[in-house]
């Protein structure tokens, strides 16, 4: 009776959860095995074992909700993103409305402390922006007018009026709750097994001890003997360490990746991702910034620098082309001369007059037709020529730059194991051949429209080892990464269709983070597979000592609970990845 009091107390709600399985026709579960085990042990007068069993079993059930309460707490932070209201300028009125009930064009109001409840560009104010949710950065961002910000992320400090881009629906934090979502739907082959193994396991499990307390003593007596052995077995066997351990682990590299604004949209690309032995990478917005910028100035003898610049830039003024925008940007400062009769040839570049003399801004083509001669140079970049009143004055060369860690990103990958990186771009080969060469890729593919991209991706599918990952960033680049077996995504830039597409997003367009993403990935699997080892084997090995007697009820509690519980806690390991 002493025995049975802290029983009832313990592990009542497990008899209770035994009892209802059965009759809902679940009854092969870990609380099925434990109520017949205990029980069992009181029925033969172990009952401080029957205790014992059902008290760590506890335990090692709080252990677990520990686990999955702080994993989800890691994930559950982006739910927190989602705005509650939104402050919306109507009628000279602020209303607050549901962010979903605010249109497009539309201005709201975002005051200090709030989070902005949807995607838009600043049109009043400055202030620093805290991004941390969503891309992992702890410093914050500057935004003024004409500032892009976007959902989810708080407004530290000044008073913002936000013209909104995106409905509710297609704003940024509304995607990232849905990829949430969706990862638990994409499970790994490890967790697929388990989830199987397990349902076929318990009921061999039961009928193995059924045999174990009644086939030996029909022969050999000694039924209480074999009856305990039984019992054993059974506490040995309850796969929770397994069940609980292999989907927590990668659960816990999911949540431990979101907080490097690294979002993975499930356990099965982890897997791929921890096997992935080559790596192709789209050009403009994935390697490089994405932006123009004026590389070199190239002026012919008896020109200045800033003379050239100055005329660019004026003769582009009228121009919101990307480059004359780059060219403007460089001529911040100087003294422009007055342009005028400025107007665009499509395809070639602009004409304009300074002065009432001609001037001339543009490629290779507009100075062919001017007759004009050139110098016979390469340049790895977009080329403005020059020309004023018929006389060549040089050239400016506009690139995109390598971005700042590429370099690194592409070497880290290569020290990881990465047997072939390659460069897919639209550009030309010129610029692929001095972003690649500068990043030190392997191979180099340039001029390429979006289908060749995804013939060159189908080529190199059929030649890899192990798994291939694209990672891309425009809209030209969701086909390729569909098509890879793991696709990453550029967040914070990425058009909406790539992320869509892909299978890993980067909220913050770091390509530095890929290393990082990939040694989250491996440090799962790891812990995953160590998991599966230990627990089969502990288990195997008390299960093979009980069944000839040479383990008791206290080796079945270490087996069960005690290799669950250090299962979990290895699991966890994950979160700090």
């Amino acid at each position: 009776l002493l025995c049975l009091i802290p029983y009832i107390i313990v592990g009542g709600d497990v008899l209770k959860n035994a009892f209802s399985g059965i009759f809902r026709r679940q009854w092969l579960d870990e609380n099925f095995l434990m109520a017949i085990a205990t029980v069992g042990a009181f029925a033969i007068g172990e009952y401080i074992e029957g205790v014992a069993v059902m008290l760590f079993f506890q335990i090692g059930e709080l252990f677990q909700d520990y686990a999955v309460n702080r994993s989800r707490k890691s994930i559950a932070h982006l739910m927190d993103l989602n705005p509650d209201s939104a402050n919306v300028l109507r009628e000279g009125e602020i209303i607050e409305v549901s962010p979903d009930e605010v249109l497009v064009g539309e201005t709201i109001i975002v005051r200090p402390g709030e989070k902005i409840p949807l995607d838009g560009i600043v049109t009043k104010g400055s202030s620093g922006i805290d991004t941390r949710s969503l891309t992992g950065e702890s410093v914050p961002r500057d935004t003024s007018v004409g500032s892009e910000v976007i959902s989810g992320c708080i407004n530290l400090s000044g008073l913002l009026e936000v013209r909104v881009t995106k409905p509710f629906e297609d704003s940024t934090v509304a995607k990232i709750l849905e990829l949430v979502e969706e990862s638990a739907m994409n499970k790994a082959k490890s967790e697929a097994f388990i989830t199987r193994f397990a349902r076929y396991y318990t009921p061999c499990v039961v009928l193995g001890a059924t045999l174990l307390a009644f086939m030996p003593p029909l022969f050999l007596g000694g039924w209480a003997g074999w009856i305990k052995r039984a019992l054993i077995f059974l506490v040995v066997s309850c796969p929770c360490a397994l069940v609980i351990s292999v989907p927590l682990s990668f659960f816990a590299g999911i949540g431990g990746a979101s907080r490097h604004g690294i979002l993975i949209k499930g356990a099965v690309y982890l897997e791929k991702l921890a096997d992935a032995k080559s790596f192709v990478f789209d050009k403009t917005g994935t390697l490089t910034r994405g932006s123009f910028e004026v590389s070199s100035l190239r002026p012919a003898e008896g020109v200045s620098e800033e003379n050239l610049l100055s005329f660019a830039a004026a003769a582009e003024s009228f121009s919101n082309h990307p480059i004359s925008q780059s060219l403007k940007k460089a001529a911040a400062g100087l003294s422009l001369p007055l342009c005028t009769d400025c107007r665009e040839i499509p395809g070639k570049g602009v004409a304009a007059a300074i002065e009432g003399k001609s001037i001339a801004a543009g490629n290779r083509l507009l100075m062919e037709e001017l007759d004009i001669a050139l110098p016979q140079e390469s340049h790895a970049g977009t080329v403005v020529h020059l020309a004023y009143e018929g006389a060549y004055m040089g050239c400016i060369v506009i690139a995109d730059e390598a971005k700042p860690k590429a370099r690194e990103a592409v070497a880290a990958l290569k020290n990881m194991g990465t047997e072939k990186t390659v460069m897919l771009t639209g550009d030309t080969e010129a610029v692929a051949q001095k972003i690649g060469t500068e990043l030190d890729i392997d191979s180099i593919h340039s001029q390429l429209l979006p289908g060749d991209k995804v013939g060159l991706l189908e080529k190199l599918m059929r030649e890899k080892t192990g798994s291939l990952v694209y990672v891309g960033d425009g809209v030209n680049d969701a086909p390729a990464l569909m098509r890879a077996d793991v696709g990453i995504a550029m967040g914070a830039l990425g058009s909406d269709a790539a992320i869509e597409a892909a299978d890993v997003v980067l909220m913050d367009d770091a390509i530095e983070k890929l290393p990082r993403a990939m040694a989250i990935a491996r440090k799962t699997t790891t812990i995953v597979k160590q998991n599966i080892v230990f627990a089969i084997g502990v288990k195997f090995l008390v299960l093979i000592l009980g069944a000839f007697g040479l383990a008791g009820m206290w080796s079945a509690v270490f087996a069960d609970v005690g290799v669950a519980i250090l299962a979990i806690l290895n699991a966890t390991r994950a979160f700090k990845s």
